[in-house]
């Protein structure tokens, strides 16, 4: 067998070199046609379970694959400066929001006529995971596909079964999601003082803004942007009822921690220390959440005044360069991670996502030996009533980023809802006519 080599960022010297594996830096992109460059991030022990995988790639095929691992932090700054430098690797992770940028300059290549000649059963993936690395040069969703879903996340809204029994409030339903009132009314219930000392130890909710707002803006009728992704749609009653709902459960009704409260330690900290009823449960969460010392299950999240639960999936690409030397090959092994069946064997297995394939993730949803039990729920989102966040339809996603540049005196209740949305929708809307703008410079100067 050809043994992968590593290149690891500095984050990793210290662990590569304990491990016996050089450390460096180099060109990005392999100079040997024989040798594929195979570039993502992730926690040492993400790392650890895709380059398990690799090996099995390179014990079926006798293709080489060099790995370049980086700290997610470490990562983007990586990538940009190996497509500025012209030595992008042939197989690497993008961020979906990147997808039409690459497309539009000739980073990525096509793999349409790969997905077609492959015996993989990448028919099998999501197809909304596929669909958001299609680019027809004008929307997301339609023409050739350029990178193959690394996975589907569903985020999804879980509850400390342990801490409801030991408040004495009743299991949200698996499959019905609680109204505003009815979750309001379970938080209040989840809210105080648990351990019988006088203090607050535990709280209804604690509600991550940048992750977890699109559920209460769309389970409320709200949206970010139009249907044609060209105009920003904020300043509207559903979507600033969802905003005020968000600041009143810390604001008014105390049910989350106070800012002082999360000074010391934030909501993830107290859900891991189980004093937090409702809490988000990723599938990338599951390895570490398993080792809690309580139950928890997934539930639906609640439900605004459109009476449907909503949340967001995300995603990472596995994409290939348009200049690899061995496209063939790269984008094979891009393949082979996202849907061969022994590669998702172990990358499930360890809990690093769920199944990239339905047929896999049929089977998986049956196994009641892990938490959570209701994994239904997960399928139920990347089926039914997940969707994407919006700045992946887009040409840059600045303009999402400007919600939140001043949002906080909101979030504390020092500044009116309204008033913010109303302030922001045109600064948003210039981001995002100045991507659309820059989408047409760029298509045609590359059409030249």
């Amino acid at each position: 067998m050809r043994r992968r080599r590593f290149l690891t960022g500095a984050a990793g010297a210290a662990a590569a070199a304990a491990a016996g594996i050089t450390a460096g830096c180099g060109n990005l992109s392999s100079s040997d046609p024989d040798v594929i460059t195979f570039m993502f991030r992730g926690s040492t022990e993400e790392r650890d379970v895709f380059a398990r995988a690799v090996d099995v790639f390179q014990e079926r095929t006798g293709y080489e694959v060099q790995i370049i691992s980086t700290s997610a932090d470490q990562y983007a700054t990586k990538l940009q400066t190996a497509i500025l430098g012209n030595s992008v690797p042939d197989v690497f992770y993008l961020e979906p929001p990147r997808t039409m940028a690459y497309v539009t300059n000739g980073v990525l290549a096509d793999l349409t006529p790969y997905v077609e000649a492959t015996e993989l059963p990448v028919d099998d993936i999501w197809p909304a995971g596929l669909d958001l690395y299609r680019f027809d040069g004008q929307q997301i969703g339609a023409g050739p596909l350029y990178a193959m879903p690394k996975d589907v996340g569903p985020f999804s809204f879980g509850y400390n079964k342990t801490l409801f029994e030991e408040m004495g409030v009743e299991l949200p339903d698996p499959d019905v999601p609680l109204d505003w009132d009815e979750f309001l009314s379970r938080c209040r219930a989840l809210t105080g003082d648990r351990d019988g000392d006088g203090t607050t130890d535990s709280w209804g909710t604690s509600v991550n803004i940048g992750a977890e707002i699109h559920s209460y803006v769309w389970s409320n009728g709200g949206n970010w942007l139009s249907d044609d992704a060209r105009t920003v749609t904020i300043d509207t009653p559903e979507f600033a009822e969802a905003l005020q709902y968000i600041v009143d459960l810390r604001e008014v009704h105390g049910v989350t921690p106070s800012i002082n409260e999360t000074e010391g330690m934030d909501g993830y900290q107290r859900w891991l220390r189980g004093q937090i009823g409702f809490f988000p449960v990723a599938p990338w969460d599951l390895t570490l959440y398993r080792t809690l010392d309580f139950e928890f299950d997934l539930c639906p999240y609640p439900a605004g005044r459109s009476g449907v639960s909503a949340t967001n999936i995300g995603s990472l690409g596995i994409g290939v360069s348009a200049t690899s030397l061995r496209p063939d090959r790269a984008a094979e092994l891009a393949m082979f991670l996202a849907c061969d069946p022994e590669a998702q064997a172990i990358i499930v297995g360890e809990g690093q996502t769920i199944p990239n394939t339905r047929t896999h993730a049929a089977q998986w949803v049956q196994d009641t030996s892990t938490e959570p039990q209701n994994k239904q729920e997960y399928l139920d989102i990347v089926e039914d009533y997940g969707r994407f966040v919006p700045n992946t339809l887009t040409y840059t996603p600045e303009w999402m980023d400007a919600f939140y540049t001043n949002l906080q005196p909101v979030l504390e209740g020092r500044a009116d809802v309204g008033e913010y949305l109303a302030a922001t929708q045109p600064v948003m809307q210039d981001f995002l006519d100045a991507g659309l703008e820059q989408l047409r410079i760029d298509q045609e100067a590359n059409s030249r």
